[in-house]
């Protein structure tokens, strides 16, 4: 028993993220040496079923004790953290507009297999028809199906119905609950070299390295446009309001939650280390334990670049003519779409179909893309979620300082 209470201890002490690439670079090599041994995969499909069944209640609780705990005076830079979201969101489907007109990408569509066909998003006003309806539904259900739009909503009417008639015993044992599955959710990121092994493995056998070259020129559009918006557009954003370097907090995001959130690719798992990094950064504890949650729904730089990028790539496929102005008015879809990416099942892939509506393209074609995106998520998953989620944790502290600055405080 003392041997294996050691050996979990020196397990734990040692850094994440080594634990992470030691993962990865055996799963790459065994899925490449022996692909027979499908049950690996197990362990990946685990870490993700995992991560989605614990994260809409960690969204729920945590937002439900930050509103009810919350003090008077946030509106002014939760008003500000908003725009602020939306306007990186809007710039980063511009940012992928204009890199898939100088670099143009197509891909081959035919024969590629759409075992996901059918669960399009449809046409721009189904989706805000659905997007109202499910904002509004079973809130029981919302936790189950992991529909974040109505978690959001009704966490935000729960919260403020105890701010205003609970006691302060009530509302410090809902706030002790959020602890309790932060910690759970802390735990079950403790396994995700595991998962990450077993992730890399099922992708490496079942399409071997070849998916890094066949699909390498999308890829590096797709990953260009990410750090682009990451490292120009972001920090130009914190830069005018701010007008200080912003550089540093941009770096130490990155670093504390940005890489987390490449591994786990799921920024609403990263929640609580964003909001770790926060209070070291000292931030408000009441503005930023509704901000990160909050971010976590609307803060979607990366889809918004995926599903411009891949619309766009499937337009040119077809040799559809596009015009810059229709593919900027794309840019505002995507950025409308990328809002409730978290609550359609597949993320950002899924609104594709939805976008490519726009130029006429049809859902069983524009499956096809998504299609694709699945093959090639093992990347552009996690860029995307290392964007967001260390976004998310930027505009905060961008916010609030933001504010301290207005009131005269820096």
């Amino acid at each position: 028993m003392n041997i294996a209470k050691r050996i979990l201890r020196k397990y734990v002490e040692t850094s994440l993220l080594l634990r992470i690439l030691i993962g990865l670079l055996i799963g790459a090599l065994l899925g490449i040496l022996l692909p027979s041994w499908s049950g690996i995969g197990i362990l990946g499909r685990m870490f993700v079923s995992a991560l989605k069944g614990i994260a809409p209640v960690l969204v729920a609780v945590l937002v439900i004790s930050s509103v009810a705990k919350a003090g008077q005076g946030m509106g002014r830079r939760f008003s500000s953290l908003i725009a602020i979201y939306i306007l990186s969101t809007f710039i980063a489907a511009v940012c992928a507009v204009v890199g898939s007109f100088l670099f143009p990408v197509t891909l081959q569509l035919e024969g590629t297999a759409t075992d996901v066909v059918n669960q399009g998003a449809g046409t721009l006003s189904d989706v805000f028809t659905n997007l109202l309806t499910n904002m509004v539904g079973n809130p029981i259900a919302a936790i189950a199906q992991a529909n974040y739009i109505a978690i959001l909503f009704w966490s935000i009417v729960v919260g403020v119905a105890l701010k205003t008639t609970a006691s302060k015993s009530t509302v410090q044992v809902v706030h002790d609950l959020s602890d309790v599955v932060s910690r759970v959710v802390k735990w079950v990121i403790q396994f995700a070299p595991f998962g990450i092994f077993g992730l890399v493995f099922t992708t490496v056998s079942e399409n071997g390295l070849s998916v890094f070259t066949t699909y390498g020129h999308l890829l590096l559009l797709l990953v260009g446009c990410m750090l682009a918006n990451a490292f120009i557009f972001n920090p130009l954003i914190s830069f005018i309001l701010l007008r200080r370097n912003p550089y540093p907090l941009l770096f130490t995001c990155l670093k504390e939650s940005g890489l987390q959130a490449f591994f786990t690719r799921s920024s609403a798992a990263n929640i609580p280390i964003n909001m770790a990094l926060c209070k070291k950064l000292g931030l408000d504890e009441k503005f930023y334990s509704v901000s990160i949650p909050l971010g976590a729904t609307i803060n979607m730089d990366g889809a918004a670049v995926t599903i411009t990028v891949f619309s766009l790539a499937v337009a040119h496929t077809l040799g559809i003519e596009v015009t810059f102005a229709s593919a900027l008015f794309l840019g505002v879809i995507a950025t409308l779409g990328a809002c409730g990416a978290s609550g359609v099942a597949g993320g950002s892939l899924l609104l594709i179909p939805m976008a490519c509506s726009f130029f006429g393209i049809p859902n069983e074609v524009a499956m096809q893309a998504v299609a694709v995106g699945f093959i090639i998520g093992v990347v552009q998953d996690s860029v995307e979620t290392a964007l967001n989620s260390s976004g998310d944790a930027f505009f905060t502290a961008t916010a609030e300082y933001y504010d301290r600055k207005k009131r005269g405080e820096e």
